[in-house]
């Protein structure tokens, strides 16, 4: 049979009615499977611009409450004259001594309960207020609390020769306080502001230090670091004395001394060797010693 009668024949065939649903089941199969591709995708595509690609965490959980800054006592007077703010590694000794005060004095104008517990940032009041006295305050001693020592003469002064004139200057009656040397010895090293904030006297173990003008003792311990045994006196409003690196301290603290008593023995505590650190310091700030006291 040729091609074109074989195909001739088979279009002449009758079609069953299962064959014609087929046919139209195929003819419908493939846009049904596109139109759902497509509508899939949009739905896709419609989610991925709703719906944002980041999950929030935090929706239904309460957050931390935000901790209150903490103001430190006397934050208000912070740079004001007067005042004076707590720096690392301070001790009420040393804001004491570089504000020119009694350290007693500075707790209780500030009503510390526990002067060992101050914080960096804290501000402290360092002068007295206009209701207390401006004058030096002197308590006596109770006698027996302390263990006596004989008044000395002038150092560096031979026996039998007169006292050397006291230091006066016309500039203000605290000015007028009379200086002598505290000890007898070489002078090992001047005063230097950046590194030897007073004068260094040699001598032996146990040789006399002396209270280079009338005071009351202020500080009479070993708690300042770099000082050892130490003892500083308060002049006036302006003018404090410490005598450093001592073997023995013979007075306490609020005792009256007189210019020439002796107030320890010299040594070489907290220090390569025997000596008396001298330091005179104007109202807290230190100066050359060498200024006021007498020539020798």
């Amino acid at each position: 049979m040729s091609k074109s009668n074989w195909s001739d024949t088979m279009e002449s065939l009758p079609v069953s009615r299962p064959h014609l649903r087929a046919g139209w089941t195929a003819k419908l199969a493939l846009p049904c499977a596109l139109t759902a591709a497509l509508l899939l995708a949009v739905g896709c595509s419609s989610r991925s611009l709703t719906n944002a690609p980041v999950e929030d965490r935090g929706a239904g959980m309460s957050r931390p409450p935000v901790e209150a800054v903490k103001v430190l006592p006397g934050a208000e007077n912070a740079g004001k004259p007067g005042y004076y703010t707590v720096k690392p590694g301070d001790t009420m000794i040393r804001i004491g001594l570089e504000n020119g005060q009694n350290w007693r004095d500075i707790a209780r104008w500030n009503s510390l309960e526990n002067p060992n517990l101050i914080e960096v940032g804290q501000v402290l009041r360092v002068i007295a207020p206009a209701t207390e006295s401006s004058q030096v305050v002197t308590r006596p001693v109770t006698p027996g609390a302390v263990a006596t020592a004989p008044v000395q003469p002038a150092t560096g002064v031979r026996p039998g020769a007169a006292p050397p004139a006291p230091v006066i200057s016309s500039s203000g009656s605290d000015e007028d306080v009379g200086w002598i040397w505290p000890a007898q010895g070489p002078l090992v090293a001047g005063f230097d502001e950046a590194k030897n904030k007073g004068l260094d006297i040699s001598g032996k173990a146990g040789d006399a230090v002396v209270a280079s003008a009338d005071g009351r003792v202020v500080y009479s311990g070993a708690g300042l670091r770099g000082y050892g045994n130490l003892i500083i006196l308060k002049h006036n409003n302006t003018f404090l004395t410490a005598y450093a690196h001592n073997k023995t301290l013979l007075v306490k603290e609020d005792q009256t001394v007189k210019r020439g008593q002796k107030i320890a023995e010299m040594g070489n505590s907290d220090a390569e060797k025997v000596k008396l650190h001298f330091e005179i310091r104007r109202q807290g700030k230190p100066v050359d010693p060498a200024k006021y006291l007498p020539p020798r």
